[in-house]
C-alpha cells in the first residue's frame, strides 16, 4: 500500500513539475508561415483568432463535461498523436475511449507532421504519443498510461454525458489550401506562349507548416 501511494505521489509530482514547463505556442505570420515557439507570438501574428494559445490546449467541448471532469481536463488536457496502420495507436485510443477520457487526437502522416512532433517532444517521432498536461508518454503501455491518468485524477470509469461527442482527429499540420490555379493568373496569361516564364514573377506554391499537443 505504501509503495503504491509513493508511486502515485511521484507521478503527481511529475505532472505538477511538467505543468511548470514552458508552453508551446503556434504562430501564423503575415506570409502564412506557421512557426512554434515557447514564447507568446507578437501582436501582429495570428493564432487562429484566439490569441496566444498553447498548441495542446484543451478542446472547447469541455464545457459540456461534468464539473469535476472538466476541471481535470482543463488542468491536464490529454492529446493523442497517432498514425494510420498503427495497432498500438488503436489500443491507446480504445483505452481513452473506454475510460471516458476527453482527448484531442492529432494524426501524423507527412514530413511536416513528423518535424512538428519532434519539436514538441524534443526527441523522436514515434507514435502513439500521449500527452497529459505537459507529460509525454511515447509508446503505448496500458499500465503506464493508466497510472498517469490516475495520478492526474481522471476517473477509472466513464463519466461522459450521453450527449458528448468526441472531436474528430485532425492532422498535426494544417494543410494550407492551394491558391487558385496559377496557370491562369494574369502574370502567366500575359506572357507570350513561346517565352519562358520570368522566375522573378512566377508564382510559388504555398508552403505547409506545422500547427499544435498540449497535450
Amino acid at each position: 500500500m505504501n509503495i503504491r501511494h509513493s508511486w502515485t505521489m511521484g507521478l503527481t509530482a511529475l505532472l505538477l513539475a511538467g505543468a511548470a514547463q514552458a508552453q508551446l505556442y503556434r504562430s501564423v505570420g503575415p506570409d502564412g508561415r506557421v512557426t512554434y515557439s515557447d514564447k507568446p507570438p507578437a501582436a501582429n501574428t495570428s493564432t487562429n483568432g484566439a490569441g496566444a494559445a498553447p498548441a495542446n490546449r484543451a478542446g472547447s467541448g469541455n464545457a459540456s463535461l461534468p464539473y469535476q471532469l472538466r476541471q481535470i481536463a482543463e488542468r491536464y488536457p490529454v492529446t493523442l498523436y497517432t498514425s494510420t496502420d498503427c495497432a498500438p495507436c488503436n489500443s491507446g485510443r480504445n483505452l481513452l475511449v473506454n475510460r471516458g477520457v476527453p482527448f484531442t487526437e492529432k494524426t501524423i502522416s507527412t514530413n511536416d507532421d513528423i518535424l512538428a512532433l519532434q519539436r514538441l517532444t524534443g526527441q523522436g517521432s514515434n507514435v502513439p504519443l500521449l500527452t497529459i498536461g505537459r507529460q509525454h508518454l511515447q509508446g503505448y503501455s496500458d499500465a503506464d498510461w493508466s497510472q498517469y491518468l490516475d495520478a492526474a485524477g481522471y476517473p477509472k470509469t466513464s463519466q461522459l454525458p450521453s450527449s458528448y461527442q468526441r472531436p474528430a482527429a485532425t492532422p498535426m499540420v494544417a494543410v494550407q489550401p492551394a491558391q487558385a490555379a496559377q496557370a491562369g493568373s494574369p502574370a502567366s496569361a500575359s506572357a507570350p506562349e513561346a517565352a519562358p516564364a520570368d522566375p522573378s514573377v512566377a508564382p510559388t506554391p504555398t508552403e505547409t507548416n506545422p500547427t499544435g499537443i498540449r497535450f
